[in-house]
């Protein structure tokens, strides 16, 4: 991408380097066009950038179609203050295996991979390559650019069918994950700020510590979700690293933090949480709506406000 003067430009960090597919996701964000771009480690360090002031934003993953939640993002927005996802995009994720010009592939022993993209890859590695060696890397392109390094390891890698736009390398096999649905979400997070308006198709996404070590505990939790008509996209646990059996969970819920169910709902998580982290209300990437009953729609919830009120205050309930 182009940059300009710092004093005038917008920062965005994002997992590095050129070719990752977080990559891929920033160049959806119209406003981050001819823009600073900061390519950065691990998300720790993306999200750190967001709250020192060094970029105005931050893409990190989220969400994997295959492996589910990502848990180093999850626990770092636990541990993260002052942050709020601002927008959800969409990646569909493929990986080919390359190499230098000079490899072929008999030659492969040992692939550079990241975790994730390893595990999604590990059936058709075992089949095809399967007295590899497997060294992770830290993103799906620095698996690839570590094959220049002088003290290389790896000399093959995983990595996004876009790498070699970037690189020099011979590819040796593509769709290596085999499900070519397989999609990753990820989210621009931003410093705290308002809750934008409803666009009609959103999700809210928060992180809940568990009341404590019961029965029934998490059960109550989401009981404030179904009661209130809120319908849960993603929901996972993870510990808190206190004691044992200490957890906290990470939860996408249907609709808007400005919608009287989700309010509601939220609200009733405070009251049976010690800590309830609001990570922000945004449009989905899918622009799919959520399906609400008449019982659960703001008109409902004003009604039976209204109703409580006038019983409050006296007023005749005739005609009602």
């Amino acid at each position: 991408m182009t940059s300009i003067s710092a004093d005038t430009a917008r920062v965005y960090s994002y997992l590095g380097p050129a070719g990752t597919f977080t990559e891929q996701a920033l160049k959806q964000v119209a406003e981050a066009e001819g823009q600073i771009w900061k390519p950065v480690l691990n998300v720790s360090q993306a999200l750190a950038d967001v709250t020192d002031g060094t970029s105005n934003a931050a893409m990190i993953a989220i969400e994997n179609s295959l492996d589910g939640g990502v848990t180093a993002t999850q626990d770092a927005l636990a541990k993260t203050d002052n942050l709020q996802i601002l927008g959800e995009y969409l990646v569909p994720v493929n990986f080919v295996l390359v190499s230098r010009r000079n490899v072929s592939r008999d030659e492969i022993t040992t692939i550079a991979a990241h975790p994730v993209a390893y595990a999604q890859c590990r059936a058709w590695l075992e089949k095809n390559l399967p007295k590899h060696r497997h060294i992770p890397a830290t993103s799906n392109a620095q698996a690839a650019v570590d094959l220049f390094g002088t003290n290389a390891v790896a000399n093959a890698a995983i990595a996004p069918p876009t790498i070699t736009e970037h690189y020099n390398l011979t590819v040796h096999a593509t769709d290596l994950a085999g499900d070519l649905s397989a999609t990753t979400r990820f989210v621009l997070v931003g410093p705290r700020q308002p809750a934008g308006e409803p666009s009609g198709h959103d999700k809210t996404s928060l992180i809940v510590d568990l009341p404590d070590d019961r029965a029934g505990a998490l059960l109550t939790l989401l009981e404030q979700f179904a009661a209130h008509g809120v319908n849960l996209t993603q929901i996972a646990s993870r510990p808190t690293g206190s004691v044992m059996g200490s957890y906290r969970f990470y939860i996408d819920a249907e609709g808007h933090i400005r919608e009287e169910r989700v309010r509601y709902a939220v609200l009733g998580l405070k009251l049976h949480s010690p800590n309830v982290r609001f990570l922000g209300s945004y449009a989905r990437a899918d622009k799919i709506a959520p399906s609400t009953d008449v019982h659960h729609s703001d008109a409902a919830f004003k009604a039976a406000k209204q109703w409580l009120n006038d019983v409050v205050s006296g007023v005749s309930e005739a005609g009602d």
